[in-house]
Parts: C-alpha cells; structure tokens; sequence
C-alpha cells in the first residue's frame, strides 16, 4: 500500500536551502545521516496536467491559506518575493527565492482542495 509521497528539489546549494525550508519556512524534519535533511510536508496533493505540445515536466508547488498574511511573514523573515502577486481562474500566485536562486512557487488555491480529504 502506497503510503506517502518524497518530493525532491534539486539545487545548486542544497545545503542553504535545506537550511532556508528549516529555518525560514520552518517546516520540521529529520536528520537522515551526515546532515541530509528530510522534512515533513504538510497535507499535499497532487494533479495531472496536459503538457499541450511541450515536453513533460514536474512542479513542486507550496500552498496557503492567506497569501498576503504569509507573505508579510516572509518579507519580515529576509524572503526575496520573485513575482508580484497575479489572480488566476484557480487561486493567487506567486514565488519566492531559496538561497540557491531557484524559484519556489507559492499561491492561494480557489479551488477545492484534495489534501483536506
């Protein structure tokens, strides 16, 4: 039975970012050996999406309740916002910067949720 899902970033600096998920986002975690980090995510869900033509690709999302709320907590805490706030049909997005650069999408769904299931 399947039981859970391991979501994996890749980045040029894991070793910051997993300190910004542990410290900045603080999502809780455990130490797997030698410092490799493995945190606990909150309820998730998952969709499949038509690629229209484009090659096949994975997104890892984080989701909110409360979009501007969050993300004052995380202007106060030094998070880079990466993209202003843009209404979409199925919630508000944005993004904000890990230390390694990369984009970290982030939004506030306005549709039914899976993961309260």
């Amino acid at each position: 039975m399947i039981n859970g899902a391991h979501v994996i970033l890749y980045s040029q600096d894991a070793q910051a970012d997993r300190a910004f998920i542990r410290d900045v986002l603080a999502f809780r975690g455990v130490d797997a050996g030698g410092g490799w980090l493995i945190f606990k995510l909150s309820p998730a869900e998952s969709a499949v999406h038509p690629t229209e033509g484009a090659p096949p690709q994975h997104e890892f999302c984080l989701m909110c309740d409360a979009l501007d709320a969050q993300l004052g907590e995380l202007r106060a805490r030094g998070v880079e916002i990466t993209r202003p706030v843009s209404e979409q049909r199925w919630g508000r997005l944005t993004a904000v910067r890990p230390p390694s650069g990369a984009e970290l999408p982030l939004y506030e769904p306005r549709h039914p949720v899976a993961h309260s299931l």
